[in-house]
This record gives structure tokens, C-alpha cells and sequence, in this order.
């Protein structure tokens, strides 16, 4: 057995190791079978909390419809719950699951956990988002503009 206290004995890094280990086994006893899947949850978890987005009220909770463990948080102090769905790279997702984990009334965030532990995090919607306008100096020419460089061509 790995005895970590022997490799890394100062006091933080031992409370960030039984952090770690409470959340696991936390997850374990949701009793999702996916072995894989509690393990990326994990893996997103430590990330939300730990790597640097420091979200607030993370818990995680088990869809019973999807057999899946969920994280729940707050990106920030006082702003809405979200939803996180983390799934393995390799995984397939239908619509309907998506329609399963919007339809908790939060908003959702997909995240694609690769065998290197990469996480790739994609917001979903229910329904078609209009893109934001960009952003810089730009100006429309308008069409007299266009014609001109089509015709030089």
C-alpha cells in the first residue's frame, strides 16, 4: 500500500489527501456501478474545488434515471446552481440523458474527462442561446464594401 504520509508529510497536503478520500468514498456510496464514471466525477470534483475554480457548496448526487453521478455547485458566492454531468471521453450521450439532467432545473455543464485526466467542460442549454456579439473595433462595411472586393477580384 501507498503510504503517502512517508512521500508528503506536510499538514496540507495530508487534509488535501483525506479530502480526497471522503469525497470518493462519498461517491461510492451513491451505488452507481460505472466504476469509471465515479472516477471522473472525482476527477471534476477536485477540479471545481481544489484546481483553482474554488466553486462553492459542491455536492454530489446520483441520477437514478441515468444510473450517473451529478455535481451540483456554485460557481461563485450567491450564483445560481448548475449542474455538472462528467462523463468519460469515450462515452456516448443521447438527447434524452441531456433532456434528463436539464429537466432538474438548473443549467448544465457536459464535461469530457480523457484517460490523461484532461476535462473539457462545455455549457449546455435547453433551447437555441444567440451567440454574444464580438467584442473589438469592428465596423460594418456593408454590402457596397463586399461588392467592391468581389469585383476585384
Amino acid at each position: 500500500m501507498y503510504d503517502f504520509h512517508k512521500h508528503f508529510p506536510h499538514k496540507f497536503t495530508v487534509s488535501i489527501y483525506w479530502l480526497s478520500q471522503h469525497w470518493y468514498l462519498q461517491m461510492q456510496k451513491l451505488e452507481v456501478e460505472d466504476k469509471e464514471q465515479i472516477h471522473a466525477a472525482f476527477l471534476v470534483y477536485m477540479d471545481l474545488t481544489e484546481g483553482g475554480a474554488w466553486w462553492k457548496e459542491v455536492s454530489c448526487v446520483k441520477s437514478l434515471e441515468l444510473q450517473l453521478v451529478l455535481l451540483e455547485g456554485r460557481e461563485k458566492e450567491g450564483a445560481p446552481i448548475q449542474t455538472v454531468l462528467p462523463l468519460p471521453v469515450h462515452r456516448s450521450l443521447t438527447h434524452k440523458s441531456i433532456r434528463q439532467v436539464l429537466d432538474r432545473g438548473y443549467s448544465m455543464l457536459l464535461c469530457a474527462v480523457a484517460s490523461d485526466s484532461t476535462l473539457v467542460y462545455q455549457r449546455m442549454t435547453d433551447g437555441l442561446v444567440t451567440p454574444d456579439p464580438p467584442v473589438g473595433p469592428f465596423q460594418d462595411a456593408g454590402r457596397r464594401q463586399h461588392r467592391k472586393r468581389r469585383q476585384q477580384h
